[in-house]
């Protein structure tokens, strides 16, 4: 009798036996390591809930460390992602945290640092169907799904920035479905995300930039 894996079954677009724990898990990785320029050389996981649980049976181990990879939710390589960043010399762990409960079972903490030392942390919420949200970026809280195109642009909290990051995006004729602001307090680190319905000019993040209160500029394109 011959061993079937569960990598070896395959959904519609996903590598695994779970929308929510291998489909949602790489996407969530995915859309976090679009965040911080690349290479990465350690990414340290924390998971919650069910997660928490079931992640080496499920196989969402396998699929956070592909998306963080790049490999999209249908890679053939989330298979074998731990043998492949072990070559590329990607450093990662897992950490399970099951004292927190108030919290969306199926969520993740990824602590990404690049090779130029950025760090960033993001959490993300697994919500069923492959379907994903994004809920803290560095601590502060933000509402991004990644079903558009969508630029994220980190500031400080001024009179005039987000009037002048929509310029640059009319400037380009980029046509808005969503636009939301997030910050820690008033004059604080604050987060513009905004999502479009339309692929989103690489030219748009050095115009964004060339204001001296963005402090960083990210895009990820679907």
């Amino acid at each position: 009798m011959s061993f079937i894996s569960v990598f070896d079954v395959m959904g519609p677009n996903m590598i695994g036996p779970s929308s929510s724990h291998t489909a949602g898990a790489a996407r969530i990785s995915y859309l976090a390591q679009k965040m911080i320029e690349g290479p990465l050389k350690r990414a340290d996981f924390i998971l919650y809930g069910s997660f928490a649980k079931t992640y080496h049976g499920h196989g969402t181990d396998r699929a956070l460390l592909g998306g963080i990879m790049g490999f999209s939710t249908d890679d053939m390589r989330i298979r074998n992602s731990f043998d492949i960043a072990h070559e590329k010399g990607l450093k990662f762990s897992f950490t399970p945290n099951e004292q927190e409960t108030d919290i969306h079972p199926n969520t993740v903490d990824i602590c990404m640092e690049n090779e130029k030392g950025q760090k960033m942390t993001v959490r993300g919420e697994s919500l069923g169907g492959g379907k994903v949200r994004i809920v803290d970026i560095n601590h502060v809280q933000v509402d991004f799904t990644g079903e558009y195109s969508a630029v994220i642009v980190i500031h400080q909290d001024t009179p005039g920035v987000v009037a002048y990051i929509t310029k640059c995006l009319s400037d380009r004729n980029i046509n808005i479905a969503f636009m939301r602001l997030f910050r820690e307090s008033k004059g604080d680190i604050a987060y513009t995300i905004v999502e479009s319905d339309g692929k989103l000019p690489e030219n748009i993040v050095p115009a964004i930039r060339e204001n001296p209160n963005i402090h960083e500029v990210m895009i990820v394109q679907m």
